[in-house]
């Protein structure tokens, strides 16, 4: 059954992230400038404390990290966070600082320990944004051109598939992936949702391989087969999820971030808990939330 995680009226509510270490849902306001810690109560589906850090940019994305903290992803640039409240430290090239109509939106991290984090252009249709790997050691490698919004990134089980989509094409792509080489190649649409009907935007991967997407203006998430078929469906309640991940003790409780920029007086009126934080119990665990080698 579908609940209310946390009432959160977040702006752009995004990258909800399942801390196994922390025992609690990281996850981000993009417009807000803020990254959320919410702890959870004894059954995982009600949030119990919720803390903010703001920074001064918008957050596009955050990656836990092995040696404990966030990769966080900013406008312009990536920076760490060793522990919650202390002060970040920049991290590898500010890569999009020369671009002011972008900034980082989406990301995951890879079985190797690589964060690969995309784009967005502020006007969501010059196609000039691009897809990024980011290495331990700084190093910023341009993976995937073109793009609008980069968006959905997630791996296989078994690590020899990365799925992407660029939102507004409607498509959740699939790629073959090289984990020893940190390359990609072989693209083919894995699922074509409908024009009209909502736009894939963050997606989680369970342990059989099945994706998870949310459908922004969609007002549900979704669940594709590795074969590409849709084989289920979970509606909302506000017309805008973001993003979904599968967490708590067991990985078998879903949360999904949802978004109120946008939404008119009457819609908003409709939606009172739009940009809050919803649950649900899923039969199949999430994969273990991949860790930045930082």
């Amino acid at each position: 059954m579908l609940s209310l995680f946390l009432d959160a009226a977040a702006t752009l509510g995004e990258s909800p992230r399942w801390s196994e270490a922390d025992h609690c849902l990281y996850w981000v306001d993009i417009d807000a400038k803020r990254v959320h810690r919410s702890r959870i109560g004894a059954d995982a589906m009600i949030c119990t404390d919720d803390t903010y850090m703001a920074f001064d940019q918008q957050v596009g994305c955050i990656a836990l990290c092995r040696s404990g903290g966030l990769l966080i992803a900013l406008e312009d640039g990536l920076r760490h966070l060793p522990a919650w409240g202390a002060a970040t430290v920049p991290f590898g090239d500010a890569i999009l600082a020369d671009k002011p109509h972008q900034r980082f939106n989406d990301g995951c991290v890879d079985p190797q320990g690589r964060l690969w984090v995309g784009a967005v252009t502020s006007d969501k249709a010059s196609p000039d944004a691009s897809l990024y790997r980011v290495d331990a050691d700084g190093r910023i490698t341009e993976m995937l051109t073109g793009l609008t919004t980069s968006n959905g990134a997630g791996f296989s089980p078994d690590g020899s598939l990365f799925y992407h989509t660029d939102t507004p094409t409607h498509a959740i792509r699939k790629f073959a992936f090289d984990g020893r080489t940190g390359t990609i190649h072989s693209p083919a649409v894995l699922h074509q949702f409908p024009f009209g009907h909502g736009r894939p935007d963050g997606c989680a991967v369970d342990e059989a391989g099945y994706i998870w997407s949310a459908l922004f203006d969609g007002g549900r998430v979704v669940r594709i087969s590795p074969a590409g078929d849709l084989v289920q469906t979970v509606e909302l309640p506000t017309a805008r999820p973001t993003m979904i991940a599968l967490g708590g003790p067991d990985r078998k409780t879903a949360y999904v971030t949802t978004a109120a920029k946008g939404l008119d007086p009457i819609a908003r009126a409709e939606q009172p808990n739009a940009g809050g934080l919803f649950t649900f119990r899923v039969d199949v665990p999430g994969m273990k939330q991949g860790l930045f080698a930082l």
